[in-house]
């Protein structure tokens, strides 16, 4: 069991690795077929393929603050993967979501390093910003997270509940 745990945070590395690759490679046909035309309708009246630069963070706000991005996301991934190695948390769903965020981050990061912008493409007639394949893999990995601390982990327990537990 502790030879697993050890090599959890390889796993979600593995998995934001690949969650990496998949969004860069998206966004390099994007790139290349879809910009000269703007939107191409996938579903009518409800998905859309739509080129959209965005110079800012969620909705297009903050506009045109790339290296305070770039400060910030490096951070936090930093912070996400020191803290997945140094505490090791228990259970798989963690890794998981880690894999998603840190992969994610680090495919919208490549974008503001390389383009200045982040590359969005995926527009749902319900949901009005246009998002990307990145954009979504951190936002599954953050409820999914946000629902293993609240439901899973120790995390948000109480030093009376394990006193307890020790009784």
């Amino acid at each position: 069991m502790r030879r697993r745990r050890n090599r959890m945070p390889f796993v979600a590395l593995l998995i934001a690795a690949g969650i990496m690759l998949v969004d860069q490679v998206i966004k390099f046909v994007i790139i290349n077929t879809l910009k000269p035309f703007g939107n191409v309708a996938v579903i009518n009246g409800l998905f859309n393929l739509t080129y959209v630069e965005n110079r800012g963070v969620a909705f297009g706000i903050f506009q045109d603050m790339r290296w305070i991005f770039v400060i910030v996301t490096s951070i936090m991934l930093f912070l996400m993967i020191f803290y997945m190695f140094r505490k090791r948390p228990k259970g798989k769903l963690f890794y998981i979501c880690a894999g998603l965020i840190i992969g994610g981050g680090v495919g919208n990061l490549i974008d503001r390093l390389i383009h200045g912008y982040v590359v969005d493409y995926l527009a749902l007639s319900f949901f009005p910003p246009v998002c990307n394949f990145a954009d979504y893999c951190i936002t599954i990995g953050v409820i999914l997270l946000v629902i293993h601390i609240i439901f899973f982990s120790d995390m948000l327990k109480s030093s009376k509940e394990y006193e307890e537990k020790d009784d």
